[in-house]
């Protein structure tokens, strides 16, 4: 699906955006089920296991920061990324076999949702090598208004910046790290149906949504086969058991095949402790880590 200046642009820049990577009746599937969840949420007065409730969410107008774990949610999540475009543009820069790392729908409410600060996926979970990757799913028009993504071209390929403050690790750069250089950041609008990928070792993040519309962005976090996770990351699976980390993996893999020898490369690593009073999400993370806000 990807031509061969489209995968050069990424390995050079750490980002991309693909045009329509779903069908038009694809993403109305998508949209349907999307809104349904958030039909049930009104129902909801407290963050669970599928839902992550904003400041000021009621009944009457429900603010969510995301839908946790989609693809465990409606089964339809899962088959786009195993049999769509998506599917075509994951195997063009990972290879044939690849895994899903995790998933969410961030729905960022109107009027104020929350902004995610600037940071690096990888500093979350670092993994043998870094074929790694996130795709953003816009399922509504994203404009400059509603919080899109923002990501620094390159950074992928630089150090690792800290992720620490106050003693723990909130998830989130310091603003005045001179390795941070906002005005290189570039801005990643685009159509429903339109797709943004970047490198877990990019600097990204998004500032608060000011329109008066949900900003709905499907991720896929995702990696090669061959990347293992290093004990210590903040990833769910070290706590399963061997029995049950086999069939997790099972569940996870994407297209191809398991791979039970990891690629060692020499990539930066930091792991992610101690945990923020709060680490259940990016935006608890930040919150609880007090982590200083470059969009204020």
């Amino acid at each position: 699906m990807l031509s061969t200046q489209q995968k050069a642009f990424y390995n050079e820049n750490g980002y991309l955006k693909v045009e329509q990577a779903v069908t038009p009746e694809q993403l109305d599937e998508l949209r349907r089920i999307t809104y349904d969840l958030l039909e049930q949420a009104r129902e909801v007065t407290e963050t669970n296991d599928v839902f992550e409730l904003d400041t000021g969410h009621s009944r009457e107008t429900p603010r969510l920061t995301r839908i946790k774990l989609p693809h465990k949610q409606h089964p339809y999540f899962w088959e786009i990324l195993r049999g769509s475009g998506v599917t075509e543009v994951l195997t063009d820069l990972l290879g044939p076999d690849t895994m899903l790392q995790t998933s969410k729908l961030n729905t960022k409410a109107p009027g104020g949702g929350a902004a995610v600060e600037w940071h690096q996926d990888w500093a979350f979970y670092p993994h043998s090598n870094d074929s790694m990757l996130a795709f953003g799913l816009m399922l509504e028009d994203v404009d400059k208004a509603n919080g899109p993504l923002q990501v620094i071209p390159g950074t992928h390929q630089g150090p690792i910046l800290s992720h620490h403050a106050n003693g723990v690790f909130c998830g989130a750069i310091d603003p005045v790290d001179p390795l941070f250089e906002a005005d290189k950041a570039v801005t990643l609008t685009g159509k429903a149906g339109d797709m943004t990928v970047h490198h877990a070792r990019i600097l990204h993040g998004s500032a608060p949504n000011l329109s008066d519309r949900n900003r709905m962005i499907l991720f896929y976090e995702c990696h090669a086969a061959d990347a293992w996770p290093l004990l210590g990351a903040g990833s769910y699976i070290h706590s399963l058991g061997q029995t049950r980390l086999w069939n997790d993996l099972n569940e996870r893999l994407i297209t191809g095949k398991l791979c039970l020898t990891p690629r060692m490369e020499q990539v930066p690593v930091t792991i992610p402790l101690p945990p923020a009073p709060d680490a259940s999400s990016i935006f608890r993370s930040q919150q609880s880590g007090g982590a200083k806000s470059a969009f204020a």
